[in-house]
């Protein structure tokens, strides 16, 4: 909004050709979303203290966490509306790319935000049904699939890290790939979202990572030189991962350990949601594995456990799925645990980073 606003008035005032730059704008969405989920955060844990929305705590989860129930939760509006909000006042909304990233972040906080809801709201409830989800989630990815491989010139090809040469072509099965990739982030990160502050460190990494990946992916030149593909218009995708890793790290000011506030599945499906579609816009989708890869080990801990006590009777992997309770089960204290997950996420974000030289 700023960007059609002020950047015109260049010719009048010089400091307005600022606004021109992707990297200034991007540095402004992330001090926006930093500074409204800090600002408006105590608001908000008020307004849900004063209507009861507060944590529903599974009875067969770790005993320290029946102290969690009743803690302010759905968060994640407060995530993502500060990360739209910051987004649309920075970006140029002449982009696609930001409209369908935006598209799907709140169709998945819609589907988010009804799941709490009925959480907290019907006794006994588990919200929505796991193919309830599921459904709506993949109809929300097949129309935002079917918009951009009618966008012209859209690369249905995949790009791997270090492999340069393999690219394989999907053509119309991309929509499949794509459905797999934002519906597996998204859930990815809702089962991470267990201990106070463990998706929203991970999550302020991996945007961080997509930052550089989307500039880079929207600049010709660099895309050239660094041998990673090139997707006219990709650039201002940096304003949106700047938007959410501000909202995040804003958010974290109050989910950090106690958490006074838990982001949800309104949060936590939006944000996995989010950068899956990041991922498919500036053709590194399989980078996700990497630079997400915490939320990647939460996913597989879970299917591992489940398809193990399965075939094997009733017997178990780990002490309990997902992977951070087996922690908490060995006797780590909830800050070990987390603090020690951001660590493994700051690594794998700096080996994402380091593919850009070894391709």
């Amino acid at each position: 909004m700023l960007y059609h606003f002020l950047y015109p008035l260049h010719n009048l005032f010089g400091g307005f050709n600022v606004f021109r730059y992707i990297t200034f704008r991007c540095i402004g969405a992330i001090v926006t979303g930093f500074l409204l989920a800090v600002i408006l955060g105590p608001k908000f844990i008020r307004f849900m203290q004063r209507h009861q929305l507060g944590q529903v705590v599974r009875e067969d989860g770790p005993e320290s966490h029946f102290s969690k129930r009743g803690v302010p939760t759905m968060g994640g509006v407060l995530i993502i509306s500060t990360v739209t909000f910051s987004t649309l006042l920075w970006v140029d909304l002449t982009n696609i790319f930001v409209w369908l990233i935006l598209a799907i972040t709140l169709w998945y906080a819609g589907i988010g935000s009804i799941d709490d809801y009925w959480k907290i709201k019907k006794k006994n409830s588990k919200g929505l049904s796991a193919r309830g989800k599921m459904a709506l989630q993949i109809a929300g990815v097949a129309v935002v699939g079917g918009i951009l491989l009618n966008q012209p010139g859209f690369d249905t090809t995949l790009s791997f890290p270090f492999l340069k040469d393999v690219k394989p072509e999907l053509g119309v099965y991309y929509i499949l790939f794509m459905v797999l990739v934002v519906a597996g982030a998204s859930n990815a990160v809702n089962l991470t979202d267990g201990l106070d502050g463990l998706a929203t460190g991970p999550t302020v990494v991996t945007s961080g990572v997509y930052i550089l990946f989307s500039y880079l992916a929207g600049h010709a030149g660099l895309a050239a030189y660094l041998q990673i593909p090139y997707v006219p218009g990709a650039g201002e995708v940096t304003v949106f991962c700047g938007a959410l890793a501000g909202a995040s790290l804003g958010f974290l000011w109050f989910n950090t350990f106690p958490a006074q506030v838990f982001m949800g599945d309104v949060g936590s499906l939006a944000i996995g949601g989010a950068l899956g579609v990041v991922a498919v816009i500036i053709k590194q989708e399989i980078l996700l594995v990497l630079v997400g890869g915490v939320f990647v080990m939460e996913a597989l801990s879970v299917i591992l456990q489940v398809g193990y006590f399965k075939v094997s009777g009733g017997k178990r992997i780990f002490l309990m799925a997902p992977f951070h309770h087996h922690f908490e089960k060995k006797g780590w204290e909830e800050p070990k645990v987390v603090v020690r997950f951001w660590i493994v996420s700051i690594i794998l974000g700096l080996m994402a980073l380091a593919t850009l030289k070894l391709r």
